[in-house]
């Protein structure tokens, strides 16, 4: 695991930024439970354990995770309310955005090879750009 991030609404709104390598020897599928959610298809492998843990302690009304990676990744995210995956949202970087409920978030960066390992880093902004 590498970074881990907690966040309060309002607390200290700069965006944030946490780092890592994707990828690993499972289907994105299988860790999100399905092969697409309502914020895009389940794709690429990934670690067997989450990447980070994000840990909101209230409701965000508006929060974002955008991928940023010289590489085509992807994006699992587990947490209260389900799993909701994501390839391209910002050109072939991933990301999620919306309100957000409090609690632990679980989150994988996958790799489209299996065992495709590549750095990355991910912006967590708590307003729209």
């Amino acid at each position: 695991m590498f970074e881990n991030l907690t966040l309060t609404p309002g607390a200290d709104p700069s965006p944030k930024t946490i780092r890592g390598i994707s990828g690993g020897p499972l289907p994105a599928s299988d860790v999100a439970g399905r092969p697409e959610t309502a914020t895009g298809p389940c794709l690429g492998f990934v670690d067997t354990q989450p990447d980070h843990i994000l840990t909101l302690t209230a409701p965000f009304e508006f929060l974002s995770l955008q991928v940023q990676s010289a590489e085509d990744t992807t994006l699992v995210v587990k947490g209260p309310g389900g799993s909701w995956c994501n390839d391209n949202y910002l050109s072939l970087n991933p990301g999620i955005a919306g309100q957000w409920l409090p609690g632990r978030y679980e989150i994988w960066i996958g790799s489209h090879r299996n065992n495709g390992y590549f750095p990355y880093v991910i912006r967590v902004l708590q307003q729209p750009e």
